[in-house]
């Protein structure tokens, strides 16, 4: 079991902004790293965004992966 990261409303921001860049719904994206072995829903995906749900290091990981960024992608403005 991972690490959790505080809810942190940059880190939601910054998961947005990049999901957008590659054209993905949080519905496509949840279903791309469901496929990848980190079961994030929807709605789970939808809190991580707002700033309200803590994100494990797992998640990060498997959010890292399928947007192909890296971890200073989560962190900078």
């Amino acid at each position: 079991m991972g690490q959790n990261i505080k809810a942190n409303k940059s880190i939601g921001d910054n998961i947005r902004k990049w999901r957008g860049t590659r054209g993905l719904t949080q519905a496509e994206l949840s279903a791309k790293l469901q496929i990848h072995g980190c079961d994030i829903s929807r709605g789970t995906l939808a809190k991580i965004e707002a700033g309200i749900r803590h994100i494990s290091s797992n998640e990060l990981q498997g959010i890292k992966a399928v947007l192909e960024i890296t971890y200073d992608d989560f962190f900078t403005r």
